[in-house]
């Protein structure tokens, strides 16, 4: 069996809800029929037979009673027949009710204890319902006589037939009230999912720049707000990616490029000297060096990016840690002639993967040292600030303009567009260094301006680096 669709099953809904309401509009009728009219009737014509046989309890049914119940006929709006003997009814109502006798054994008891019987049901010859009572005369000596007291019933569309038309008035005012919002709301409702269908085979056949123009803030809104937020985050990846492609075939073909030409001088014996020769196979070497390390690097900032990589935490002297790093770099200061200023609190101890925070601290010194002008000044602080653990390292050398300091810490961005090798790194260093600092719960932040120079402010939570 083929299953229905959502659109299919509201409207199955809709049907069946209108079918239903219909049904018990029937049922309720029917109720007020029932319940209201025929009681009311009945009511009415047991009071008035109980009335009329009370008047006439004393001696016996004689002639001038029968007139006055006959005259009581007359007036009366019910048919009204007096008998001394219950074998007389059948003279006076020769019909039979609901395909029976109008008294059985049962009744007679009934009346000769003194209770009336209520008789309805349908007559053929008259082609009515009617509803009828028996009520037996009381005299001194016993029953004298008895009274039967009738009166045919009006058919349903004839005790509403003044509101039977009210009631399809506003039936009809009410079911095409309800057309008209239920078809709104399924405008409003399907409307935006059938686009949200169309872009979303979009979306999978790769074109990622098409966004569902919904104001609105229900759960379709919602949904329509997710869907532009997938598609954007699935653009942006989608850019990232083919920009990651071009910086990887950039990033490759150059040293590729020096290995194939510099090994294509030595084979074809290009050079003049064999101090030439050995130069060439010094920056094949230095070249290959720099693939491997960006093949390694590439591998690591995955492996942080997709959490694959587990801290091995434990206490550290974060400051010894530090001046262990700046001692790497010791020749570097003292080539570039820069002057080291250090603010170095001795005492914090955290914990955290030493491995990894002087790999933060190695990158962050290698790129201020780089970058700094000669001579310049290179100011690097550790201290517990606030209940919180802040390293800054400050050069004053090249500064970022505001346009590119968002993108510090993607994947090979570098602030020298011509990616000149004369820094050399593969521009990934950064983007290592914030994935690091992130998997310690911690904060990366970048400034830089023209007085101050370049500020990389990095902190953790006291406790944890």
């Amino acid at each position: 069996m083929k299953k229905l669709n959502l659109s299919q099953k509201i409207l199955l809904m809709f049907v069946v809800s209108v079918a239903f309401t219909i049904l018990f509009s029937f049922f309720f009728i029917h109720f007020l029929y029932s319940e209201l009219y025929l009681k009311s009737i009945e009511e009415s014509l047991v009071y008035q037979g109980q009335r009329t046989a009370s008047h006439y309890h004393y001696g016996e049914l004689s002639d001038d009673i029968i007139e006055k119940i006959q005259w009581f006929n007359v007036i009366s709006e019910y048919e009204v027949i007096a008998v001394d003997d219950l074998e007389q009814l059948s003279t006076y109502f020769p019909y039979q009710i609901n395909y029976e006798n109008l008294i059985d054994d049962h009744d007679r008891e009934q009346l000769e204890r003194g209770t009336y019987v209520v008789k309805n049901g349908f007559v053929e010859e008259l082609d009515r319902e009617i509803l009828g009572a028996i009520f037996p005369i009381k005299g001194e000596q016993g029953l004298v006589g008895f009274i039967y007291m009738y009166i045919p019933l009006a058919t349903i569309q004839v005790v509403f037939q003044q509101s039977i038309p009210l009631l399809a008035f506003v039936g009809t005012l009410f079911f095409l009230l309800l057309f008209l919002i239920v078809n709104r709301v399924w405008v409003s409702m399907f409307e935006p999912l059938r686009q949200l269908q169309v872009l979303s085979k979009e979306v999978s056949k790769g074109n990622y720049s098409s966004r569902l123009q919904l104001d609105r803030e229900d759960e379709v809104g919602q949904l329509a707000n997710a869907f532009n937020a997938m598609s954007l985050s699935l653009e942006e990846q989608e850019k990232r990616k083919k920009e990651f492609t071009s910086n990887i075939v950039h990033e490759v073909r150059t040293p590729l490029t020096y290995i194939s030409g510099y090994a294509h001088a030595l084979e074809s014996n290009i050079y003049e000297s064999p101090e030439e020769a050995k130069q060439y196979l010094v920056t094949i070497q230095k070249e290959t060096e720099r693939l491997n390390k960006l093949m390694t690097d590439l591998v690591e900032l995955n492996h942080l990016q997709e959490d694959m990589y587990t801290l091995e935490k434990q206490p550290i002297a974060l400051a010894q840690l530090l001046l262990d790093t700046l001692e790497l770099f010791s020749i570097h200061i003292v080539q570039k002639g820069l002057t080291l200023q250090t603010n170095i609190d001795e005492d914090i101890i955290m914990s955290g993967d030493a491995q990894r925070l002087q790999q933060v601290f190695y990158n962050t010194l290698d790129n201020a040292i780089k970058y700094s002008a000669e001579d310049g000044v290179l100011n690097v602080s550790l201290q517990e600030e606030h209940y919180r653990v802040t390293y800054r390292v400050t050069n004053g050398g090249v500064t970022i303009s505001q346009e590119d300091i968002h993108r510090i810490g993607e994947r090979f961005f570098r602030t020298d567009k011509a990616r000149t090798r004369t820094t050399g790194g593969t521009g990934l260093g950064l983007s290592i260094v914030k994935e690091i600092v992130r998997l310690h719960n911690g904060t990366f932040e970048i400034t830089s301006s023209p007085k101050v120079g370049t500020t990389v402010t990095i902190e953790f939570e006291e406790g944890e680096a």
